[in-house]
């Protein structure tokens, strides 16, 4: 067992489809790992990584001071799982944070982390961050920074007080001992029993749940690939992949080639280069179709103002409770 005192609790939510890009990740934060500190990484998945990927990930990263865990989760959600909406190229695995409180009673802090990140600096640095009695710490989503209707959409329909208030929950740290205090994974599933958000999903279920009590992390961990955005790399802590910015789809993704530098130390190297070389451009095509249509679907949800009241009620209710 790890040292508890000094141990660096990391989260992923991963499938098979995902596993090459979460080496990637892997690679980036051991990288720069203190051997001062104690890491693991638990990988929740729900029948859904065979038992190759499990131990070619195990034997890549295992480390006297950094465990991988995989965890399957299948049982604890079946209940539930048909409830989970998706859209586009989301998975149900994009739920699996919202559970971590309740699968780990003996933890009170987590870092969970999407897998198409890099880490560009020891990831203890963020997971140290102290929360008080917030619920998260968590970054602005640097989407509704660019994309105006997301700003009407997390102000008119989430309940943002501005656009800033919204946080990207692919970097998220958790306090799991305040966020059990307030029963966060009932209070979610009666949410998701009540009200669909079909843009951002379980992060619009954080936004609204954990309002008002969000530690504001420095935008440099959590950096998203929008060229109005750009940032020098010596300012650049986390780079977050996001939406359809995916350097192992299509050319011209920035920061792309920092992703191919790190892409060279993964077992799955050679199988990202043939994900890059044999993708079609017909799903690139769809990915920004599917953007685009996902913009006018937000436009009408923000501007109905009938919806948002109810939402708002049943918001309160909830909370409330």
């Amino acid at each position: 067992m790890l040292n508890q005192t000094k141990r660096v609790d990391l989260f992923f939510a991963c499938d098979d489809n995902y596993i090459p890009f979460l080496s990637v990740a892997l690679s980036s934060i051991q990288k720069h790992m203190s051997p001062q500190n104690n890491y693991r990484a638990v990988i929740l998945y729900a029948n859904n990584i065979n038992l190759d990927n499990q131990e070619k990930i195990t034997l890549k990263y295992s480390k006297p001071n950094f465990e991988i865990i995989f965890r399957n989760i299948h049982s604890e959600i079946e209940h539930f799982s048909e409830s989970l909406h998706t859209r586009d190229y989301y998975s149900k695995a994009t739920y699996y944070r919202l559970l971590i409180p309740n699968l780990y009673p003996n933890i009170d802090k987590a870092l969970y982390l999407d897998s198409d990140i890099l880490v560009l600096d020891d990831i203890a640095n963020l997971y140290n961050t102290n929360l008080e009695d917030n619920l998260v710490g968590a970054i602005h989503d640097g989407a509704v920074e660019t994309i105006g209707p997301f700003q009407d959409y997390v102000v008119n329909t989430i309940g943002c007080k501005t656009q800033q208030d919204y946080f990207n929950a692919g970097v998220l740290l958790m306090n799991l001992e305040k966020m059990r205090e307030i029963d966060f994974e009932n209070k979610f599933l009666k949410l998701l029993s009540r009200v669909t958000f079909n843009v951002a999903q379980d992060q619009d279920y954080l936004n609204v749940i954990c309002k008002d009590r969000v530690a504001k992390i420095d935008f440099k961990w959590d950096v998203m690939p929008f060229e109005n955005l750009k940032q020098d790399l010596q300012d650049i802590k986390l780079i977050h992949y996001n939406l359809s910015f995916k350097p192992w789809h299509k050319d011209g993704v920035l920061y792309g080639d920092i992703f191919w530098d790190y892409a060279k130390d993964s077992d799955y190297y050679d199988e990202i280069v043939k994900i890059k070389q044999n993708y079609p451009i017909e799903l690139i095509e769809k990915a920004e179709a599917e953007t685009a249509n996902l913009i006018q679907s937000t436009i009408q949800q923000s501007a109905d103002t009938e919806r948002n009241a109810e939402i708002r009620r049943i918001v309160q209710q909830i909370m409330g409770d």
